[in-house]
């Protein structure tokens, strides 16, 4: 149960930080590019690659379970899910399985941009 709880309370810090940060990018760099969401997936995916590594079996500093899920599934979760998939892609393909990597690389990018469409265009639809 505390494994949740801790999972929750990151999300909330990772995301209100997500928020802060990309809004504070986008006000520099202006709107014609989402330069704070770009800047908020490499930023998470570099922050759970290192820690999982750092924090791993062979890692150089012991970190409990419920507290490696706190950042990497709380507060990287939050931060952006981007960095999930991009370390879960970076996984497959160290275990030498590139198709799943790949597959998982395609098949995201096709149906979320699926999901997306479908999303407006439901909303649209029921807009009318």
């Amino acid at each position: 149960m505390i494994t949740y709880l801790l999972v929750a309370l990151g999300s909330a810090l990772g995301g209100t930080f997500r928020y802060w940060l990309s809004g504070l990018i986008a006000a520099w760099a202006g709107g014609g590019f989402p330069w704070g969401t770009l800047v908020v997936n490499i930023s998470g995916s570099f922050i759970i690659g290192f820690f999982a590594v750092v924090t791993g079996p062979d890692g150089r500093y012991f970190v409990p379970g419920e507290w490696r899920q706190f950042l990497m599934a709380g507060i990287c979760g939050g931060y952006t899910t981007f960095s999930s998939f991009s370390f879960q892609t970076m996984t497959l393909a160290q275990d030498g399985n590139w198709f799943g990597a790949g597959l998982n690389v395609g098949l995201s990018i096709f149906f979320c941009l699926l999901g997306v469409w479908l999303g407006s265009a439901s909303a649209l639809a029921l807009s009318k």
